[in-house]
Order: structure tokens, then C-alpha cells, then sequence
């Protein structure tokens, strides 16, 4: 997954994350555990979240 300049750090996308693989400092980020599922897509508020190409 691949987060955008549109992130605010909201963190609303962490609860969906099964993997727990997502940190939110500033902006949200997704760290070795992220087994692009995607479902924190769907749940980005600000469409911030993307797959990687």
C-alpha cells in the first residue's frame, strides 16, 4: 500500500488493518506486516491509501 500527500493522520484506517501494519506519526504509514489487502482503503477518509504499482 502506498499513502499519498492527502494523509492527515487521522488514523481512521488503523482499526480496519488486520495485520496491524499501519503507524500513524504524522501521516500514516505502512510498515513489513502489510499484507496488502487493502481494506484500509476503503476506509481512508481522506483517499490517501492506494496500492502500490
Amino acid at each position: 500500500m502506498k499513502v499519498n500527500g492527502n494523509c492527515v493522520g487521522c488514523g481512521q484506517c488503523v482499526a480496519y488493518c488486520p495485520s496491524d501494519a499501519i503507524i500513524v506519526l504524522a501521516c500514516a504509514s505502512m510498515n513489513e506486516k502489510c499484507t496488502q489487502c487493502g481494506k484500509c482503503i476503503d476506509y481512508c477518509p481522506m483517499v490517501a491509501i492506494s496500492e502500490e504499482a
